[in-house]
């Protein structure tokens, strides 16, 4: 008696069977304290700007490297409130930019030495310089 292919090869169990998917929860106050103690403490200026402006703004990450210094300084000092014009949606957003945030970004532009038409968060500035 012959068996059919589908009888003797083997089922496919699907990569998320017994998971959660869909949107993540967001962090708990705890949990953003956590991180930006931990980036203070090793010193990670950038990554620490990064994650202060990130949710300050509530941004999506192609927004947020797309930044420039213009956007966020003004005459040297940084704003307390800026507006970006999504990439996605193309509607500008509004947004607060809190003390601590305002001191990392500050320190982030004079470490990395950026001038008014550099992009914030991005390396290639620093290795285009460097050259």
């Amino acid at each position: 008696m012959e068996t059919s292919i589908h009888e003797t090869a083997p089922r496919h169990i699907p990569w998320n069977k017994g998971k959660l998917i869909g949107q993540k929860h967001p962090f708990k106050l705890k949990d953003i304290w956590a991180i930006r103690i931990r980036l203070q403490v090793a010193n990670n200026v950038r990554e620490l700007a990064l994650f202060n402006l990130a949710i300050d703004s509530k941004l999506r990450g192609c927004d947020l490297v797309q930044l420039k210094v213009s956007d966020v300084a003004q005459g040297g000092r940084i704003a307390s409130r800026t507006m970006v014009m999504q990439q996605k949606t193309h509607r500008p957003v509004q947004f607060e930019i809190t003390e601590q945030t305002r001191e990392a970004l500050s320190t982030w532009i004079n470490q990395a030495h950026l001038h008014v038409d550099d992009y914030l968060l991005r390396t290639d500035n620093i290795n285009r310089r460097n050259r």
